[in-house]
């Protein structure tokens, strides 16, 4: 899939960039597929044509009904039409053609009987061989593009490699759902049961908007385009409101391609990252340690969010040592839980709560800098 850039070209240096929280629509333990709400600079890309499957690439038939069997759908189809600016046949069109599916409105109803959270099980699914050596092969495969992202954003090269390791396996899982079934299934028949129904489904209503916009306007196919049942596509997982903001055309080829183009997808998440105040220079984390007297309480009560100064992280009865003790700005106590061990700690920096606006989630941030660490010693020591 391709996005067109904007009649004026914008250099990456002018990109004017808008924050939001980006929130997680899998549940704190579940993995690859973010959700975020991703804003960046504001400008609308177009799709330039449907995405292609691979050579032999074969996409599971997902069962459903027919999304317009519901009347709601195609009253919204008439009222968002002009609203839009789309074509009114051509969207009524399409949404008949669209499927409920069933699957997808089970896949995201959180687990009957919920796992205890287990951060050595989690960390196992991604720092593992296969996925380390894949990540290194991408890093020489990349090396000039992630520098020149490290220098235009200020993101480590090594956190890019991380986030599209644990997202996609490096573009090998994008998924295979056909997103006008994804997005038109939780738009209109989000699962009551889900305890924030009403706002997951008007944020998937707002996603489904958007990517029928941007297949309008370039004349594409919304029935060929395939990504995760919540809707993210390409190599970062990217929701249609992350492609519109946040993705770039970092390989000056005039157009935005997050599935065929390694280059726009690094680029991407380093602009990604910048939006969101990553600090340059700046650890993710540090170690800490804990005892009798620490304050749990009150330091666990802001969840993620870095708070506390060192002084006052240190007067709560949390211990800090070496570089840690200069830290200049807030830290947060990040608890990962390893089931019915002991949980482990770190103190989480801004940097380490910018990992979490891609993912909702410690567990998921922690994954990705210890994928990021591990790759970056494969490329190292295995020249």
């Amino acid at each position: 899939m391709q996005f067109e850039m904007p009649s004026r070209h914008l250099g990456l240096k002018h990109l004017t960039l808008v924050g939001c929280l980006c929130t997680a629509f899998a549940a704190l333990y579940a993995p690859t597929t973010a959700l975020a709400k991703k804003h960046g600079s504001g400008q609308s890309s177009q799709l330039a044509k449907t995405v292609k499957p691979r050579q032999g690439a074969k996409h599971a038939q997902h069962k459903g009904t027919a999304l317009n069997e519901d009347i709601h759908v195609m009253a919204w189809a008439q009222e968002a039409a002009p609203r839009l600016q789309l074509d009114p046949a051509w969207l009524h069109k399409t949404m008949a053609q669209a499927q409920r599916l069933p699957v997808v409105e089970k896949l995201v109803l959180p687990s009957p009987s919920p796992v205890a959270k287990d951060w050595a099980a989690y960390r196992a699914r991604f720092i593992e061989p296969t996925r380390i050596q894949a990540g290194a092969r991408f890093w020489r495969k990349h090396q000039a593009t992630l520098e020149r992202a490290e220098q235009a954003f200020g993101v480590p090269a090594s956190i890019v490699v991380g986030i599209i390791g644990v997202e996609t396996l490096y573009g090998q899982n994008t998924g295979n759902f056909r997103l006008i079934d994804a997005l038109g299934t939780l738009a209109f028949h989000f699962p009551d049961a889900h305890p924030r129904a009403v706002e997951r489904q008007a944020f998937f209503r707002s996603e489904l908007e958007q990517f029928l916009q941007l297949s309008a306007r370039s004349g594409a196919d919304p029935l060929s385009v395939r990504g995760s049942y919540a809707g993210a596509m390409g190599l970062p997982q990217f929701m249609p409101s992350s492609w519109v903001k946040y993705a770039v055309d970092f390989d000056g080829d005039g157009r935005i391609d997050l599935f065929g183009s390694p280059a726009d997808a690094i680029g991407s998440v380093a602009n990604y990252f910048k939006a969101f105040q990553w600090r340059t220079g700046m650890p993710t984390h540090y170690p800490v340690s804990l005892n009798a007297q620490t304050d749990m309480d009150t330091l666990m009560a802001p969840d993620i969010l870095p708070t506390f100064s060192v002084a006052s992280f240190i007067a709560k009865g949390a211990g800090l040592e070496g570089s840690a003790l200069a830290h200049p700005g807030p830290l947060a106590l990040i608890e990962l839980r390893n089931g019915p061990n002991a949980p482990s700690y770190v103190a989480g920096t801004e940097n380490f709560y910018a990992i979490t606006r891609y993912n909702w989630s410690s567990y998921y941030a922690m994954a990705v800098i210890e994928l990021a660490d591990a790759v970056a010693r494969e490329v190292r020591n295995s020249p």
